[in-house]
Order: C-alpha cells, then sequence, then structure tokens
C-alpha cells in the first residue's frame, strides 16, 4: 500500500479517542502526567488531547524506551504509514512495548506507546506534530558478513524445559562444509547439455519431473559430484530415543534435480516423449560462453512456472491437492528473495537466518500460500498447518528460501554455500502434530551461510563482464594414426567421455576408434565437428597425426557437400514448355524454379507470393490437400 493510500485511511486524534471506550480512555490518561481525575469521556478525551500537543507532545515522546521511539520513527517516516511487528522484530530484534493483555486479548494495559499508536497506525495531526522533532530510523543493515567461515558452527535453539517449567537455550557445535561452485557450474552445465543432448536424460511425461536413473545418470556427471555425498542422501534409519521406533531421514539429491529443472525451465531442453532433448536454444548455449549460458538459464528460471521449489518440501502434503489453488505466484517469491539477493556484497559470507531477517526488515516479506490450513503433515485431518497461526515465517517460508538458494541459486554458481548434515540441526517443528518421526524438515535445513558469487553478480546484472577463472583442460588422450584414441594416466572425465561416445565408437573402457558412420549421426543430430575437433586438439598428449587430421577433413567436407535449403512445394504442369515459362517469367522466376522437365519447386514460405503472380500471368493453382 502507497503512503498516500494509507493516509486515506488515516484518522485524526480526536476520532481515534473516541473510538475508545471509557474504561481504555482513562488507562491512558493515568500513563500522562495530568493529576485531574476525569470521568466524562469527551473530558477524558480533551485531557488526552491536550497533553499530546505542542511541549508536551515532546516531554511525553521522551518517556519512551529505544524500542517504542523507534517503532514511532519507523510509522512516521516509512512509506505505508503502518506499524508492522514482524518487520520492527526482524529489524530490532524484538517488538516494541505495546502493554500487556491476557491470553484471549483481554483486561489491556496499555503502554506509552498506546498513545501514539491506534490500531497500527498514527493518526494523522499527531503525526504531523511528531514530524517537527522525530527524526527517521536508521536503514536496515544486513549484519554479520564475513570473509571466511569456519569448519564448524555453533548453533543456539530455544527449549522447553518441562522439569523447570523455563525456556532454556542449548548450545551446538556442528561440522561445516563449505562449497565453492563458480567452476563447478561452468562445467557442469555444458557436461549436461550434452548428456540431455546424448538422449540419456529422461522425465516423467506428465509432470517432467526426472527419473531416478536420469537423477543418478547426472549425478555421475558433475564436477565434485552433490552436495551431500552418497551416503548421507541414501536412508537414514535412526532409533527415536522415545518410542524406540525407526526413524526415516532421506537427503535424497539436490544439484542433479536441479539442473534437469533448469534445462527445462531455461527452455534450453523440452520433453520428446519420456526423453529430454535440446531446443535451438539449448544448441546455441553450448556454443557460447557458460557464463552467458548460466545468467540466462538463471534469468529464465525466475520467471518460470513449471514448478514450484516449494513442492521439494516433501514432508509438507497437500501442495498439489486442495492447497494448489492457495499456493502463491513462485515469481513473486523468487523476485522478493532475489532482489534482496542482490544487496549482499560479493565475496561475502551471509549468515542464512541474518538474510531473512534482513529481507523481512526492508518489506520484502512473502507468502507461500493463502491457504495453510490446506497443507499438513502426516495425516490432513490432525497436521494441518493452521495451527502455525503468525509462525508461519520459519516453517514455511525459510524453507522455501533455502530450498531456492541452495538447490538453484548455488547449482547455478550463483552463491557459494556452507552447510551441515540437516540431521543435525535442531528442530524448530517439533511442537507441530506428525513430526515425531521427522529427522529434518527439509533437505534443505543444513544451509547456514552463503555468499554472492562474482558469476552470481554478473547473473543478477550487477556488473556487465564477468572474468572466468582459468579452466584447466587435462591433456589425456593420446590419438594414434590408426584412429585409435586411447585414454592416458589418470583416464578422462566423466564429461569428456560423454562427447567420447557421442562422436566415436566405443572399443573398450580406455578405448575408442573414429568411425565415420558415427560421427555422421553425430552431425544429424545437430553435434558440429568443429567443436569435436577442437576437443580433440585441446586434449590430445601430441599433435593429431596426420591420417586423423586427413580423417577429420574429410568427413568435414563430405558433412559440407549437401545442404538442407528447406522444404518446398513441387508444382506439375502439362507440358515442359508451360514449366519453362512460369520458371522465367519475371512475376514468378523469383519464387520457383525449375526441378524437373515439367517440375517447379516453391519454397513454402514463398506459395502466397507464386500463387498471386501465377494469376498475374493467367494462370491459377488449386488448393490441394496434400
Amino acid at each position: 500500500m502507497s503512503r498516500n493510500t494509507a493516509i486515506n485511511n488515516l484518522f485524526s486524534l480526536q476520532q481515534a479517542l473516541e473510538g475508545i471506550i471509557v474504561d481504555d480512555l482513562k488507562k491512558l490518561k493515568a500513563l500522562l502526567p495530568d493529576p485531574r481525575k476525569l470521568t466524562r469521556k469527551a473530558d477524558l478525551v480533551d485531557g488526552i488531547k491536550s497533553q499530546l500537543r505542542g511541549e508536551n507532545l515532546r516531554k511525553v515522546w521522551a518517556k519512551l524506551d529505544d524500542l517504542q521511539k523507534a517503532a514511532v520513527a519507523e510509522v512516521i517516516h516509512g512509506e505505508d504509514g503502518i506499524y508492522f511487528p514482524e518487520i520492527f522484530s526482524a529489524k530490532y530484534g524484538e517488538p516494541a512495548n505495546l502493554g500487556t493483555s491476557d491470553r484471549y486479548g483481554s483486561n489491556r494495559e496499555p503502554s506509552l506507546l498506546c498513545l501514539f499508536i491506534y490500531g497500527r497506525q498514527i493518526p494523522y495531526d499527531l503525526e504531523e506534530e511528531l514530524l517537527k522533532f522525530v527524526p527517521p530510523p536508521e536503514e536496515a543493515t544486513l549484519d554479520n558478513v564475513g570473509e571466511t567461515v569456519q569448519n564448524q558452527v555453533k548453533l543456539r535453539v530455544q527449549r522447553y524445559n518441562y522439569s523447570t517449567k523455563q525456556k532454556e537455550i542449548e548450545e551446538y557445535d556442528i561440522p561445516l562444509t563449505s562449497c565453492e561452485t563458480q567452476l563447478a557450474a561452468t562445467k557442469d552445465f555444458a557436461a549436461v547439455l550434452r548428456l540431455i543432448q546424448s538422449g540419456k536424460v529422461a522425465v516423467s511425461d506428465k509432470t517432467g519431473l526426472p527419473t531416478a536413473g536420469s537423477v543418478k545418470a547426472i549425478a555421475s556427471i558433475l564436477q565434485g559430484g552433490d552436495f551431500y555425498n552418497e551416503e548421507q542422501r541414501q536412508i537414514t534409519l535412526a532409533k527415536d530415543s522415545d518410542y524406540d521406533d525407526e526413524v526415516f531421514a532421506e537427503i535424497g539429491s539436490i544439484k542433479p534435480f536441479a539442473w534437469i529443472m533448469i534445462a527445462q525451465g531455461s527452455k534450453f531442453a523440452e520433453r520428446s516423449g519420456k526423453k529430454l532433448v535440446l531446443t535451438k536454444a539449448g544448441q546455441k548455449a553450448l556454443l557460447e560462453s557458460p557464463a552467458k549460458g548460466l545468467q540466462t538459464a538463471w534469468k529464465r528460471w525466475l520467471k518460470t512456472k513449471i514448478f514450484d521449489e516449494f513442492r521439494r518440501i516433501d514432508a509438507i502434503k497437500g501442495q498439489t491437492g486442495r492447497g494448489a489453488n492457495g499456493m502463491t505466484d513462485v515469481t513473486w517469491r523468487r523476485d522478493a528473495i532475489v532482489t534482496v539477493l542482490a544487496e549482499c556484497p560479493v565475496g561475502k559470507w551471509v549468515m542464512f537466518h541474518d538474510f531473512s531477517k534482513y529481507l523481512v526488515a526492508t518489506g520484502h516479506r512473502f507468502e507461500v500460500t493463502e491457504e495453510p490450513y490446506c497443507l499438513y503433515i502426516g495425516e490432513a485431518g490432525y497436521g494441518n498447518l493452521s495451527e502455525l497461526g503468525g509462525y508461519s515465517w520459519p516453517i514455511l517460508e525459510e524453507r522455501y528460501m533455502r530450498c531456492f538458494l541452495f538447490e538453484y541459486a548455488a547449482t547455478l554458481g550463483i552463491i557459494d554455500v556452507a552447510y551441515v548434515d540437516p540431521l543435525l540441526i535442531p528442530s524448530d517443528y517439533d511442537y507441530l502434530w506428525g513430526t515425531d518421526y521427522l529427522e529434518f524438515l527439509s533437505r534443505y535445513d543444513g544451509l547456514v551461510y552463503f555468499r554472492l558469487t562474482a558469476l552470481g553478480a554478473y547473473c543478477l546484472e550487477l556488473t556487465d563482464k564477468y572474468t572466468p577463472p582459468v579452466i584447466e583442460v587435462r591433456q589425456t588422450l593420446r590419438v594414434l594414426p590408426n584412429l585409435e584414441i586411447i585414454a592416458a594416466g589418470d583416464g578422462v572425465e566423466t564429461s569428456d567421455a560423454i562427447v567420447l561416445d557421442v562422436y566415436t565408437k566405443k572399443v573398450s573402457d580406455v578405448v575408442w576408434r573414429l568411425d565415420r558412420p558415427k560421427i555422421f549421426a553425430a552431425i544429424e543430430n545437430g553435434y558440429p565437428l568443429a567443436e569435436f575437433t577442437e576437443f580433440l586438439d585441446a586434449r590430445s598428449i601430441e599433435p593429431l597425426p596426420q591420417t586423423v587430421q586427413q580423417f577429420l577433413t574429410d568427413v568435414t567436407e563430405r558433412s559440407n557437400s549437401v545442404q538442407d535449403i528447406g522444404t518446398v512445394r513441387l508444382i506439375e504442369c502439362t507440358t515442359a514448355h508451360l514449366a519453362l515459362l512460369i520458371a522465367n517469367d519475371s512475376r514468378t522466376k523469383k519464387f520457383c524454379q525449375l526441378a524437373g522437365d515439367r517440375t517447379l519447386a516453391v519454397p513454402l514460405g514463398q506459395e502466397t507470393k507464386f500463387r498471386t503472380a501465377l494469376r498475374q500471368m493467367g494462370y491459377v493453382l488449386p488448393q490441394s490437400d496434400k
């Protein structure tokens, strides 16, 4: 809501006070230094108003504590003119004191701040007086950014001790893993597109979600693998200490799943049956710099609606059932996160919790769903999330943010991440029904820190240029005069083996052979031969033998000897003379050519113009159903 809209909804101090019952007016009057005992409502209203004018107002304001003064400043200098407790708490660490009440909201005892804020607004005439001396609030800041992270992190969690009936703070030292993503993303990008191009990535023809085999195939080619190792990703069985029951926990894949969804969301790949195939945009991306391709993929992912990342929070059910209509626009959520991400310092580690608080404090709060009662854990009847009330942020929105950052931003090299095993994170959800057997609420709970990379700054268009780190190409191939290619030393990288499998015939685990039919098939499927030649040159231990160079030259010439010039419609004339006449007439010759004694070839894109010119000659071409 704009500031002007808010002003239209405001009220005067007189109107605000007149809307309060007498008993509550007496409580407000008691907070002021006016010794008179007033009982009539009109007298109480006038008495309070007199203490909130001129120098008296300054004196009352001076008695507010620092948080209360900050609340007044936020309202009168804010764009909306409204007191938002959640935004204020995120910025200042706790809400301003507005007094007390019982558990039902009755028997209210107002604080001094209630003389200024009525409901969530300050009367416009009172605001005009306050603006004369109340300074604007300080801007929200992103705290605790650092150059480095340690190899362990101290996490604190507040728990309720049922024995002492007190809230207690527990601390845990947990091993921390940091992961740099830029270099891996630039290598993984091309490797994934090549794997798709080779026809080895399958998805559901209904949902577009990857098959288990495709996830495994992607994982095998990723630089450095997935964020969590195979042992962590697999199902873990633990014993519940209270009930001696088995507890299931499965992290599963992160990077491989993300790459398959990103390829589709960025329109670099599309479904053809159950297989993914590269689009023209995907083929073009392979020829561009990886950074440009990653930037395009990122920008398109922000706009795509093919997938809601919150679906990856497996423990929360109902998202595709009754709750589907209540889920908010994913592009709105992403935009809120990215807007704040762009304010993070490049190369500095930011704690996720600080980022979350800063996002709320700067007014970028969003909602995952408008109908939390349609979502549930365990069982729809008992475990629906309506009980979250105003505490949904850490359960829903923060889980969504972690997924978006960890699975998509980090996979694309936008951010580096520092994380722990989610099994070790203290629970913040155990008060919810149906969570007894959950070791973690989401696989992304382990994200603790992240930092914006130089590649991320480029993808977010914070800078026009990106200088990639030097990628060392290992010379791991020995190319022989007999057209055989042998893996040397420690062998070839998985991504390089994919390229060899596309262009060559595999003889054994370490030997490939240049094969003309195999190369022809690759060219027909859109693989450029020049790219393969460069690939061999870069990875060959020695210069390519003359026989190999001659072989590649010959294949290149043969592949360029026959060209596809497009689709045509064949028009048959009754005589060779008529065909020759039409092919040479000034009106029609631009749109056709002879393709035999009595046959004309008309490009499909020129058919309408050809028909028009033919009528000008005095002939007509009837429509055909062929």
